[in-house]
């Protein structure tokens, strides 16, 4: 059972029936019994850093999410759920982060450029992730966001994007993995990552 994390903010149900359509078992649920029962986890999230930090709290997610990357518990951040694994955002200073990877999340600095970064922008892999087995290279992904992590880690970093400069467009550490684009609106190649996640990821 893959569980989807509902903390009240966040395209859930398209996250959910991307995966219907993959043929998993999948509930979207704020239940932290039930995540911590979960055999897959995946994190959503769309909006304001310190918003979401706020309902993860009033909803107690906080520790179940900390409990399922210490379990090994295959993890998948999207968006908004990758830039809350950090320690913090420049969209919300002094709010913590989950911090359960080191780095902290900043704008974009894209010159002449329009931020948010918003629509299809191609994938530079840097470093082994099994989400994106059996895709070709500069695979193209839909983003919407105004801020990127940048990892202390470098070799956190498992793709970026060019946007006036690189740009940080997935992370990833063993079965803990997160993108910052939004593979369930990235039609094809989404769906191919979703299904790796599905798939492969155990």
């Amino acid at each position: 059972m893959i569980a989807v994390i509902d903390y009240g903010m966040g395209n859930l149900y398209s996250v959910e029936k991307a995966f219907l359509k993959l043929g998993a078992k999948v509930t979207v649920t704020s239940d932290p019994r039930v995540i911590s029962r979960a055999g897959k986890v995946v994190l959503p999230g769309v909006g304001a850093f310190g918003d979401c930090m706020a309902n993860l709290k009033k909803h107690g997610l906080i520790e179940v999410i900390r409990e399922a990357v210490v379990r090994d518990i295959p993890f998948l951040g999207i968006c908004l759920g990758l830039q809350l694994l950090f320690e913090g955002s420049e969209e919300d200073p002094g709010i913590a982060g989950l911090g359960i990877l080191p780095g902290i999340v900043r704008r974009i600095d894209a010159p002449g450029l329009k931020v948010p970064h918003m629509g299809w922008n191609s994938l530079d892999y840097r470093g082994a992730s099994l989400l994106y087995r059996n895709l070709p290279p500069q695979s193209f992904v839909y983003f919407v966001h105004s801020y990127h992590a940048l990892p202390t880690d470098t070799s956190l970093i498992t793709a970026t994007t060019d946007y006036g400069g690189p740009v940080t467009a997935s992370v990833g550490r063993g079965k803990l993995q997160a993108v910052q684009f939004h593979p369930e609106k990235s039609g094809a190649v989404g769906m191919k990552i979703l299904s790796n996640f599905k798939d492969l990821m155990e």
